[in-house]
């Protein structure tokens, strides 16, 4: 499967954005999609993550109650919905996927990535 991750951009603190992952390939409801971000001079961090029924999800401590991950099989796309920005949100994000039923925090379990889109958030 190739991603294609899409929506970044500047947006004020307390503001709203939403990026998107386009699929092509095979199979897109057989995996579980992932949404990390990597700050400057940081590791790859796990944001959210949805399984490949979409009823199971997964969030980091930092984001729970503010960003929404979610998928359409249909158009092979899932979606991070990203409410109440602050600046600390700042981070090229990338999208990923792995085949399977299990739902996985880590960047290693994740065998297929997207090209990254920028989000910045200016305070």
């Amino acid at each position: 499967v190739q991603l294609q991750a899409s929506g970044g951009g500047l947006v004020q603190a307390g503001g709203s954005l939403r990026l998107s992952c386009a699929a092509s390939g095979r199979a897109f409801s057989d995996y579980a999609l992932g949404w990390f971000r990597q700050a400057p001079g940081k590791e790859r961090e796990f944001v959210a993550a949805i399984n490949w029924s979409g009823l199971t999800t997964i969030y980091a401590d930092s984001v729970e109650g503010r960003f929404t991950i979610s998928r359409n099989d249909y158009k092979k796309t899932a979606y991070l919905q990203m409410n109440g920005l602050s600046p600390e949100d700042t981070a090229v994000y990338y999208c990923a996927a792995e085949r399977g039923y299990g739902l996985e925090n880590r960047p290693s379990e994740y065998r297929y990535w997207g090209q990254g889109t920028q989000v910045t958030v200016s305070s």
